[in-house]
C-alpha cells in the first residue's frame, strides 16, 4: 500500500524527502551535540571559578576562641552582595554552620543539605537542589582545622540561574542558525536535484519525441551513467523497427510468391486438361501456397539463424520441382528449361529458401527471356568448396550500369511487364542470409545470367 502510494511520487520528490529526513536526523544530532558540549563547558567553567572562590574562602577566614571570622575582605564583590547568587559556607559536621558570607544572609542553611562525608583534602563538585526547590552549582573541600575534631567542609554556591540562562540563550541562537542552514542547504539540494536529474527529464522528453516520430534514435551524449541505457534503449528501438519493416517485406514477399501457383491454378482452371488431372495440380499448388504462407511467416519472426533450419536439400530435384511449375505458367511462351545439374549435389539449409530463390531468378528468367532458360549448378574446386547456381535467358539482357541497381527492392528495369520488383531483392536476402553472394554477368544465350555462389553445399553420400 504504501508503494502504491509512492509510485505517484517523482525521482526528484523521492530523493528530496530522503535528504530532508537525512538532513533533519543530521541537523537534529548535530545540535544536541552542540547543545550539550556547550553546557559541559559552561559548568567545567563554573567548577573551575568556584574552585577559585574555596582558595579566596580558605585566604581570608581565621579563628578566635573557636569562632571563625573574616580577617579581611573578601576579593570576590559578590561574596558581599546580598542574594548576588553566590554564597559561601564553613561548616562541620558536628558543629553546623560556623560562618557564611554576607551574601548568603537570607539563605536558610538547613534547607541546603550539604555533604559532609568528604576525605581531608578532597574536592568535590556537583549540584544541589534545596527543600524548596532552589538549584545551585557547589563545590565543597575538607581541610582538617586546629583543634577541631571533625574537618572543617568550605563550600561555595552559586545559582544555576545565570549558567541556564546561557545554555537557553545559546540553544535558541544555535536552533536559529541550524534552522537557517537546513533552509539554505535543502534550497542548494533542490537546485543540485534538478541539475543532476536534468539527463533523465532530457531522456524523458526524447523518448517523447522518437514516440511522435520527431526523431528516429536517442542522442548517445548522455552522462557515463545513462549511456548504456540510451545504447539499449537504441538497440532496441532500430531492433523494433527492423521488425516492423520485415513484416512489411514479408507481406510483399508472400504477395509475390504467391503469384505463381495462383497463376498455375488461374491457367489449369482454364485448360481443358481431365478433372482428375487438374485436381491433382490444383491440390499440388494449394499445397505449394501453404508452405509459401508458412514459410514467409516464419521468416516475418526470423532473427536469422539460418544454422537451426540447416538440412541436406538436392538441388537437382528443386530445380526440376520449380520447372515443372514454371513451364505450365508460361505454356503460352512454350518456354523451355534446361537443366545441367549434378543429381548428388546438396544445399546445406531450408529447402523453402531453395525454393525462393530459385523460384524468383526462373521465374523472371522465364518472364524476360524469349523462351530458352538454362539452369546449371557446379561445384568449384576450392576449399571450401563452393557450389555456383547458375539461371540465364535469352532475353535482351540487363546493361552493365543496372546490375547493381536492379537487386534493390523495388526497382524493375521493364515497366512494361507486370511485377513488384522484389524478386531478386528476396533473392538477395535470403542468399545473404545464408553468406552467399549474388551476381549479373551476361549470358552466352545473349540474355542476362544471375550466379548465386554458396558454401552450403554437399556432395550425397
Amino acid at each position: 500500500m504504501v508503494t502504491a502510494r509512492l509510485g505517484g511520487y517523482s525521482l526528484q520528490s523521492r530523493l528530496l524527502v530522503a535528504v530532508t529526513i537525512l538532513l533533519t536526523v543530521f541537523l537534529g544530532l548535530t545540535g544536541a551535540v552542540l547543545d550539550r558540549a556547550f553546557r559541559n563547558s559552561l559548568e567545567t567553567g563554573v567548577a573551575e571559578q568556584l574552585q577559585v572562590q574555596i582558595y579566596v574562602l580558605l585566604a581570608a577566614v581565621d579563628e578566635a576562641d573557636g569562632n571563625f571570622y573574616f580577617s579581611e575582605n573578601l576579593r570576590e564583590p559578590r561574596f558581599s552582595q546580598l542574594n548576588s547568587n553566590l554564597y559561601g559556607f564553613i561548616s562541620s559536621a558536628s558543629e553546623g554552620e560556623l560562618l557564611r558570607t554576607s551574601s548568603a544572609l537570607d539563605i536558610d542553611y538547613e534547607t541546603l543539605g550539604l555533604n559532609h562525608d568528604l576525605a581531608i583534602g578532597e574536592t568535590r563538585f556537583g549540584r544541589l537542589r534545596t527543600k524548596a526547590g532552589t538549584e545551585f552549582f557547589v563545590t565543597s573541600y575538607a581541610v582538617t582545622w586546629e583543634n577541631r575534631l571533625s574537618p572543617i567542609l568550605f563550600s561555595v554556591l552559586e545559582s544555576t540561574d545565570t549558567i541556564e540562562a546561557e545554555a537557553s540563550n545559546f540553544r535558541n541562537s544555535l536552533w536559529s542558525w541550524l534552522g537557517g542552514l537546513a533552509v539554505l542547504l535543502l534550497i542548494l539540494q533542490i537546485l543540485l536535484l534538478r541539475w543532476g536529474l536534468a539527463p533523465l527529464r532530457r531522456l524523458a522528453r526524447d523518448l517523447k519525441k522518437i514516440e511522435s516520430g520527431q526523431s528516429e534514435t536517442l542522442d548517445p551524449s548522455y552522462p557515463r551513467e545513462l549511456s548504456a541505457v540510451t545504447q539499449n534503449l537504441n538497440l532496441l528501438i532500430q531492433s523494433e523497427r527492423k521488425q516492423q519493416s520485415r513484416y512489411r517485406t514479408t507481406l510483399a514477399d508472400l504477395a509475390h510468391s504467391l503469384k505463381t501457383p495462383l497463376a498455375v491454378i488461374q491457367g489449369e482452371l482454364g485448360s481443358h486438361t481431365s478433372d482428375i488431372n487438374q485436381a491433382s495440380l490444383v491440390q499440388e499448388q494449394l499445397d505449394r501456397m501453404n508452405q509459401i504462407i508458412s514459410y514467409q511467416l516464419q521468416r516475418a519472426v526470423s532473427t536469422g539463424d539460418t544454422g537451426t533450419l540447416a538440412r541436406q536439400v538436392n538441388v537437382a530435384s528443386v530445380v526440376a520441382k520449380v520447372a515443372r511449375t514454371l513451364e505450365k505458367v508460361y505454356a503460352d511462351k512454350a518456354v523451355v528449361i534446361k537443366r545441367d545439374i549434378d543429381t548428388e549435389l546438396n544445399f546445406l539449409g531450408d529447402e523453402r529458401d531453395l525454393l525462393e530463390m530459385l523460384g524468383n531468378l526462373m521465374d523472371n528468367a522465364c518472364k524476360y527471356g524469349r523462351g530458352m532458360v538454362a539452369v546449371s549448378a557446379s561445384l568449384a574446386s576450392t576449399m571450401p568448396p563452393r557450389m555456383s547456381l547458375r539461371v540465364e535467358d535469352n532475353g535482351t539482357g540487363i546493361s552493365v550500369p543496372d546490375r547493381e541497381r536492379v537487386l534493390q527492392r523495388g526497382v524493375r528495369l521493364d515497366t512494361l511487364a507486370q511485377g513488384q520488383g522484389i524478386g531478386l531483392a528476396v533473392v538477395v536476402d535470403i542468399a545473404t542470409s545464408y553468406g552467399a553472394s549474388v551476381s549479373v554477368t551476361d549470358s552466352p544465350m545473349g540474355g542476362a545470367s544471375i550466379i548465386l555462389e554458396f558454401d552450403n553445399i554437399r556432395i550425397a553420400d
